[in-house]
């Protein structure tokens, strides 16, 4: 079901523009238990431990991506405990109020590793690489 609703009409009630159901659907029960089912045994599969690997990128990529989004909450966190506004957080990190934007946003593909790494320096926060010589 979805509604619609114009600017003006903010005072007035949402009407529904459908009364059909999609396929397949159903209403949910009080307690929340509609659609739960068990999930026979061996239908799991144990995680690598890289989402983004789990989903079938190549390991080189998901390694990447893995990084980029270990940045992306790290420099989240400090706008969240800092109480930053975009703008404020556009300041702090050196970069354009819509470059903050898209980072919100999850747009990732507009930031570098390198990019990132920088926007942490600018906060005062410091980076360290690990490297696993065991994987080499």
């Amino acid at each position: 079901m979805s509604f619609t609703r114009s600017k003006s009409a903010a005072s007035k009630p949402r009407r529904a523009t459908s009364t059909s159901r999609a396929v397949g659907s159903r209403k949910s029960s009080s307690n929340g238990a509609a659609g739960k089912q068990a999930i026979p045994d061996g239908q799991f599969t144990e995680s690598c431990g890289n989402v983004f690997e789990d989903s079938g990128f190549p390991p080189d990529v998901a390694r990447n991506l893995q990084l980029q989004s270990d940045l992306v909450i790290w420099i989240e966190r400090i706008i969240k405990r800092r109480k930053l506004t975009q703008a404020q957080a556009a300041r702090l990190f050196q970069v354009t109020q819509p470059r903050m934007s898209d980072l919100m946003r999850g747009k990732l593909k507009r930031f570098s590793i390198d990019m990132l790494l920088k926007m942490l320096t600018r906060a005062g926060v410091r980076v360290d690489l690990t490297v696993d010589p065991k994987a080499a």
